[in-house]
């Protein structure tokens, strides 16, 4: 879609900061972007699109702020991150061409929305992928370092004031590392750690060669690799294909000892599996950042667990996230803008 003479109506659904703005536009200056910050949740910290739960509307705030989003041709964010809310947004609007959603899984939200499939023609859907790359990568490295370098033995042993004799520890720079999945996050994942010395196989349902990885797997083909990797890096996508891949079936055939870190979705492993797993040793240490349900319960075993790290989610946020969405969103609108392929656009059959 091209918009020659007239500037291309922007309406920001979700929490944004007045400098983020002003980038935006002075980025690419044919938006129309508008947002009232009052009908919008405070952050209470850096790329917090949900805002501050404790927000509410008045009666007429929310009439207001329906108003402006079905008035958009475009939309930055999904309105109160809630799939409900981007229905009836969709339904009510014809004139809505594109939204942007802030998370890079954000085609799990599209799908539960429930859209038709003329809607799904219609309204285009792209993501914040690639955005957080770098900082998931980073944890990816130190869940992979934990595992060789023996961190809960070391935690331990401080803890009890053990001085132990000496042990041999694992050496990165010696391992083979599977990495489940190349797109964004495992690239950088296999960027860094091939510079450390690692060896790196990765897998994709594509033929493709990737920097940093040795050998590319087809998903169907891991178990003849699986006996011969140190640590597992799953940076996958939530999707039906991928709900449960990091199953019995996997966890049967690893090398005794293994590291599994996940970065990518929690619904990717099977929990039930994995704490059978730690518990008898064929896998020696998790790192998890992402879970099958967030908040994590709270009687999770995972939570006790010696040999597992638990993160809330958090090792993707960065003090630049924010200024980072709004520049790719704002290189998307210039191809939009100027009728080319957007960058990040969902998959309406897989919703990744």
């Amino acid at each position: 879609m091209t918009h020659p003479a007239e500037k291309l109506r922007v309406v920001v659904a979700a929490p944004i900061s007045a400098e983020n703005c002003t980038l935006i536009v002075d980025l690419e200056p044919r938006l129309d972007l508008v947002v009232e910050h009052d009908l919008l949740p405070p952050m209470r910290h850096s790329a917090d699109f949900s805002g501050d739960p404790g927000f509410r509307r008045t009666v007429e705030q929310q009439h207001r702020y329906e108003s402006l989003v079905d008035s958009a041709e475009v939309l930055y964010g999904i309105p109160d991150v809630d799939p409900a809310a981007l229905a009836r947004t969709v339904a009510a609007n014809a004139k809505l061409g594109w939204v942007h959603t802030m998370a890079a899984g954000g085609g799990g939200q599209v799908r539960a929305a429930d859209l038709t499939d003329e809607q799904l023609e219609r309204v285009m859907f792209t993501t914040s992928a690639g955005i957080h790359g770098e900082p998931l990568a980073e944890f990816a490295v130190l869940g992979v370092f934990a595992g060789a370098k023996s961190l809960p033995r070391l935690n331990r042993q401080q803890r009890d004031h053990e001085w132990s004799g000496r042990w041999a520890m694992g050496q990165v720079s010696d391992q083979t590392v599977l990495v489940l999945g190349l797109g964004g996050i495992g690239r950088a994942v296999a960027r860094k750690l091939h510079a450390l010395g690692a060896t790196v196989i990765g897998t994709s349902r594509h033929d493709t060669a990737v920097d940093g990885v040795s050998l590319v797997v087809h998903p169907d083909e891991i178990t003849d690799v699986l006996g011969r990797v140190d640590a597992i890096v799953a940076a996958l996508p939530g999707t039906t294909t991928t709900e449960g891949f990091i199953g019995r079936d996997v966890l049967n055939a690893v090398r005794p000892g293994v590291t599994v870190v996940n970065v990518g979705r929690g619904t990717v492993i099977d929990e039930a599996a994995l704490v059978d797993a730690l518990a008898d040793g064929r896998v020696g240490f998790a790192a998890l950042d992402v879970f099958a349900t967030e908040p994590l319960d709270t009687n999770s075993a995972f939570w006790d667990h010696p040999n597992v790290l638990v993160s809330p989610h958090t090792s993707a946020l960065t003090d630049s996230e924010d200024r980072r969405i709004a520049e790719l969103f704002a290189h998307n609108a210039s191809r939009y803008l100027d009728g080319r392929e957007l960058v990040n656009r969902v998959n309406t059959v897989e919703f990744y």
